[in-house]
């Protein structure tokens, strides 16, 4: 769907992004509805999650075509895709944001891990989350589930557009994860919003300090006032930012 590459530059930038700066960004761009809803961290992790999109679609089980022996399919594409999606890379799961039942499980997504992805996204369940949450690997989930996937999703599709938490996902789209949650960034705007955004985290990090030292917030955030701007200026050359 892209012939964006994310560059090792990028995904080191936006490993110190937050979500929220990356959402106000988007919004100004036009672009309100790029956070996952509904999904956190398994478990936090100490570092962003941040990788291009592989996706796989499910659809509503029918009962007909989803017995336990269908897991004996080579072709099988919730397995194929635990297979195909390339390291440093993001699997993201749509389950219709129904987590009823999971869209996989720990055994699979350590399998994941170990081939080198850089995280996982359902806008379903998890089955054994607590073993998916020891992982190194950032997971993402509505909640634990313990129903095999077959109770109520069929693994259709692999690598096509998908929804997931209400968010459109593009096969190369740029995910960023963090303790609160992810955002979608489309491939296009990946470079230009890291730039912008690592400068929105420098203010950012400026004004908290302000603030914290006793500072009102009107003129400060957003910076309105040129005194502001001085006083930014001279911090950034004092903390190397």
């Amino acid at each position: 769907m892209t012939d964006y590459t994310l560059s090792d530059a990028t995904r080191a930038k936006y490993k110190k992004i937050s979500t929220a700066s990356i959402a106000t960004a988007l919004y100004k761009r036009g672009l309100r509805n790029q956070f996952i809803q509904g999904v956190l961290p398994v478990a936090p992790k100490t570092e962003n999650m941040v990788g291009q999109a592989f996706t796989l679609r499910y659809i509503p089980a029918r009962e007909d075509r989803n017995p336990i022996t269908i897991f004996r399919d080579p072709k099988h594409p919730q397995r194929v895709a635990m297979e195909t999606c390339p390291p440093g890379w993001v699997l993201v799961m749509d389950a219709r944001k129904d987590a009823r039942a999971a869209t996989a499980g720990s055994i699979l997504i350590t399998r994941l891990a170990l081939r080198g992805a850089a995280g996982v996204v359902s806008d379903g369940g998890f089955r054994d989350a607590t073993g998916i949450g020891e992982l190194d690997m950032p997971a993402y989930y509505a909640k634990p589930s313990a129903p095999t996937n077959l109770t109520l999703h069929e693994a259709l599709d692999i690598n096509v557009p998908i929804s997931c938490g209400d968010a459109p996902v593009f096969p190369g789209d740029v995910l960023v994860g963090d303790r609160d949650g992810v955002m979608v960034i489309p491939a296009h705007l990946a470079d230009e919003l890291a730039d912008e955004c690592t400068g929105m985290e420098s203010y950012e990090d400026f004004v908290l300090e302000q603030v914290k030292a006793g500072e009102a917030i009107i003129g400060l955030y957003p910076g309105t006032k040129e005194e502001y701007q001085t006083r930014y200026e001279i911090w950034r050359k004092e903390n190397g930012r």
